[in-house]
């Protein structure tokens, strides 16, 4: 099995279980992670031995605290916006065809909530959170995808404020489909897994397909990755982004 350096694989049989793995960074998506994850799910896609994928993070605070300020903070201003290694892991997710669950294990915040965002299933540990930064930093994030699922009126709420969502309110507006105590998430979401894995993938495939067509995000994802080209440009976003990572740097 290939190993990796920011993400652990695992297998379970038909089972891929793929963990963002810097919790002393609260799994912060670094550049090494990005090209991990996309690497991993361009694996994982091409193995007929697997059959659906569980997302969650290492440690135990943490699914993902989203981009990794220090490291983006540096890079801020590049003009070739493909070198945007948060969002290429997030276009990736978004592309994977087989059932993907997102065992969301902690606070996923910013790049994080996109993460959580792409997966088929969002099944949250009692002590999870979600929070939509982008607004803050200057930039569109999870704005494609959020409206299928909680509704138009509560995801401008949610992106217009960058509140934070606990896992209560999660359940009650949608955005997750179960919550558990942790010590119970991943028994549960490998139950999951396993049941779902039992079933015809190329049904499984096509499911999937027709109801992401049906949910009607992809020239809403298309648009906010333009819209994020070009306001990544700007002196706003600059200078909003390098004052949370300078923040990140020096906490008061």
């Amino acid at each position: 099995m290939t190993t990796y350096e920011a993400i652990i694989l695992e297998r379970h049989d038909s089972v891929a279980v793929v963990r963002l793995n810097r919790p002393d960074k609260h799994n912060a998506i670094s550049r090494q992670m990005s090209a991990d994850l996309v690497a991993c799910l361009d694996s994982l896609e091409g193995d007929d031995g697997v059959r659906i994928i569980v997302l969650t993070g290492a440690g135990d605070k943490a699914f993902c605290a989203g981009a990794d300020m220090v490291q983006a903070a540096l890079e801020a201003g590049d003009k070739d916006w493909s070198r945007d290694w948060a969002a290429q892991a997030a276009v990736r997710l978004a592309r994977v065809r087989k059932p993907l669950i997102g065992a969301i294990n902690g606070y996923a915040y910013g790049g994080g909530a996109v993460f959580a965002l792409q997966c088929d299933l969002r099944i949250c540990s009692d002590d999870a959170q979600f929070r939509f930064v982008g607004a803050v930093y200057g930039l569109v994030v999870g704005a494609s995808r959020l409206p299928s699922l909680v509704g138009p009126a509560m995801a401008k709420e949610l992106i217009f404020t960058a509140r934070t969502v606990d896992a209560e309110e999660a359940l009650r507006i949608g955005l997750a489909n179960h919550v558990l105590p942790r010590a119970e998430l991943e028994p549960y979401v490998m139950k999951m897994a396993t049941q779902i894995a039992e079933h015809s993938l190329p049904a499984l495939i096509a499911s999937k397909e027709v109801i992401d067509i049906a949910s009607g995000f992809r020239e809403a994802a298309k648009r906010e990755y333009e819209h994020n080209a070009e306001l990544r440009q700007s002196e706003e976003h600059l200078s909003r982004f390098r004052a949370a990572a300078e923040r990140v740097v020096r906490p008061d």
